[in-house]
């Protein structure tokens, strides 16, 4: 019986699992590479925000997040990318502490938050814009920025200065209910919202979801203003070719785990992210 450790090539060599894990790691693409743990740890060092090896989901016994890495550093903005089903938003709320990790890490500026209360994590300045459910409906847009800020009350003024300049219709309609405003502009609302605490990450699930072609492209011009102006930011969308048009560097994520990183740009003409993830709109792009 042969040694299980070992195989024979075409020429009757012997070649050891180690050799053979050699061979098919040179086969990876860049992309590919840039997202095993190994390339995890080298790249993640000294990075502003950092997760490894992340287990969560949101019922015992079901894992979404099945050994997930990321990492963010200071003035990205990174993209998260996927298919549906894939753990994207998960990854999000398990960063801002809504989901149990159940291993792993999350560290900020080297500090560890896994699991770190909401609160914490804003005081820390960290930003949460959900999805879904990320206005009151019932305040005005001022009262809602008021409420974004009510750990430090006495900066309101400074930072409302600073959303409105980002969002000049806050300012023009600062007494009207946010509930009677459209969904691009409850949008508005919610990334000025989370923006009044001067956060120096702010974490984005879907911006652009349910919004018409013309509010979202307004999303993501905003998006890349706020990160002009250092805040450090992490998005997660549906709109994959447009959120690559704008990150830095982008996370594709399948099944849990991380499947390719790399620069938007990269990412964008990788040939196995297009015919896997992209499809045939971004192939004529």
């Amino acid at each position: 019986m042969s040694d299980p450790l070992f195989s024979v090539d075409e020429s009757g060599e012997d070649l050891t699992r180690a050799d053979q894990a050699t061979s098919s790691a040179a086969t990876l693409s860049p992309a590919e590479k840039a997202a095993t743990r190994e390339e995890h740890l080298r790249l993640a060092e000294g990075a502003l925000v950092r997760a490894d090896d992340l287990v969560a989901g949101y019922v015992p016994g079901v894992d979404i997040l099945r050994g997930c890495d990321f990492y963010l550093t200071d003035g990205e903005l990174v993209g998260i990318i996927g298919p549906n089903g894939a753990g994207k938003s998960t990854l999000l709320k398990t960063l801002f502490g809504l989901i149990p990790v159940r291993s792993g890490r999350v560290t900020l500026r080297g500090e560890d938050i896994t699991s770190a209360p909401a609160h914490r994590l804003v005081s820390l300045g960290v930003g949460y814009v959900p999805q879904n459910n990320n206005v009151f409906p019932s305040l005005t847009i001022e009262e809602n920025m008021q409420m974004g800020v009510y750990l430090r009350p006495r900066t309101f003024k400074e930072r409302f200065d600073y959303v409105v300049d980002l969002f000049p219709l806050l300012g023009e309609r600062r007494k009207g209910k946010a509930g009677a405003l459209s969904g691009g502009e409850r949008q508005m609302v919610a990334m000025g919202r989370a923006l009044m605490m001067d956060p120096s990450v702010l974490l984005l699930d879907e911006p652009s979801a349910g919004l018409s072609p013309a509010y979202q492209d307004e999303v993501f011009i905003r998006c890349r203003r706020i990160n002009a102006t250092g805040v450090s930011i992490i998005m997660v969308e549906q709109n994959a070719r447009r959120c690559l048009q704008i990150c830095d560097r982008g996370y594709v994520l399948d099944q849990g785990r991380n499947a390719y990183t790399d620069t938007g740009d990269a990412l964008m003409h990788d040939p196995k992210v297009v015919e896997l993830y992209l499809g045939t709109l971004a192939r004529t792009h």
